[in-house]
């Protein structure tokens, strides 16, 4: 079974009228691990099922509050419904770590190659890229990529005592 790593980026804070650019996902089992990443059109339900085929538990940060509902409202899906879902968010929370993501990076030292870029800078680059700019999706999708990445060292730093099974070492 795979741990998913789950992270989207939208063109803005509303289910009702912004819609999901990007559906990122860092699939985890043991030593193993891949990036999938659903851009635009391809952010459908039916293939975030598919990518998700194999998966046991998703991670989020403030999933519970945004990602989750945002796509139960926009492709009709209820992740809850099929995979059991742990919110990092309230973990960080428990140990004294509050603000967004990039604040509890920073705190624990997880690093990032980009700075300067949050939630509003990704909905600029998808717009730029909606332009023409090939560059800003490359750095969007780069900056997705950082997210569910580090949502994993992030479980990592909150739960060091769980050793992820590795089926080649058995």
């Amino acid at each position: 079974m795979f741990d998913a790593y789950l992270d989207i980026e939208t063109t803005g804070l509303s289910s009702l009228c912004d819609d999901i650019t990007v559906i990122g996902i860092y699939l985890v089992n043991g030593a193993d691990s891949r990036l999938v990443q659903l851009v635009g059109g391809e952010a459908t339900g039916d293939n975030l099922l598919e990518a998700l085929e194999g998966v046991d538990t998703i991670y989020t940060y403030n999933g519970s509050r945004f990602d989750l509902p945002f796509m139960r409202a926009s492709l009709g899906l209820d992740l809850t419904d099929t995979y059991y879902h742990h919110d990092l968010m309230y973990d960080c929370w428990r140990n004294n770590l509050y603000g967004g993501f990039k604040a509890v990076e920073q705190q624990l030292g997880i690093t990032r190659q980009l700075q300067g870029i949050g939630g509003l800078e990704a909905i600029w680059l998808w717009w730029r890229y909606q332009s023409g700019d090939r560059n800003a999706l490359a750095t969007l999708l780069k900056y997705n990529e950082e997210d569910v990445v580090n949502l994993k060292a992030l479980r990592e730093r909150l739960f060091p005592e769980i050793v992820p099974l590795n089926p080649k070492g058995l």
